[in-house]
């Protein structure tokens, strides 16, 4: 599976979105809101928001103090009015559903907006609630016992690592 083509076929998707009127891009920290960076430059936009869900899951206990480093490392900003804003909530990958509902009551922390749509990169199924995306870079098959890594370079390229689920 490669990222950068997924990516590219993301950039398509928003670019023809772009044609239906305004939105903001919102991605989920850390590898939705390197996606929705790379975006924003590539489409000239101004900014884009950062989403963290680390107070908002429902595994926060279990997550402990990687929760807490990636709450302090990469913050929510969402340097845009949210109230009645189109936006685009962008994540790495989609699995259970469960980090987008963490994701949308986060964003909900900072107002109403009129809209919201969710792109992600890779789309694994499984869902375990009503969770779908409007846009999808690739539908991927991983093992259940593996998660898919986002991981980005120094040159800002993409790329996913399989890792054993612990």
């Amino acid at each position: 599976m490669n990222a950068e083509l997924m990516y590219e076929k993301l950039l398509g998707a928003v670019k023809k979105r772009a044609q239906q009127g305004s939105f903001e891009l919102a991605g989920l920290a850390m590898g939705g809101a390197w996606i929705a960076e790379r975006l924003a430059k590539e489409l000239g936009m101004p900014h884009y928001g950062v989403i963290n869900v680390a107070f908002h899951r429902d595994d926060y206990a279990e997550k402990g103090m990687t929760a807490l480093r990636t709450a302090s490392t990469m913050t929510t900003h969402l340097p845009f009015e949210v109230n009645g804003a189109n936006i685009i909530l962008i994540d790495d990958v989609l699995f259970t559903g469960r980090t987008v509902r963490a994701a949308l009551n986060e964003l909900f922390d900072f107002g109403r907006p009129a809209q919201v749509e969710l792109m992600v990169l890779a789309d694994r199924g499984h869902r375990e609630l009503p969770v779908a995306a409007n846009f999808v870079g690739e539908q991927v098959e991983v093992a259940d016992k593996h998660i898919l890594v986002l991981e980005k370079d120094s040159a800002g390229k993409l790329s996913f690592q399989l890792e054993e689920r612990e």
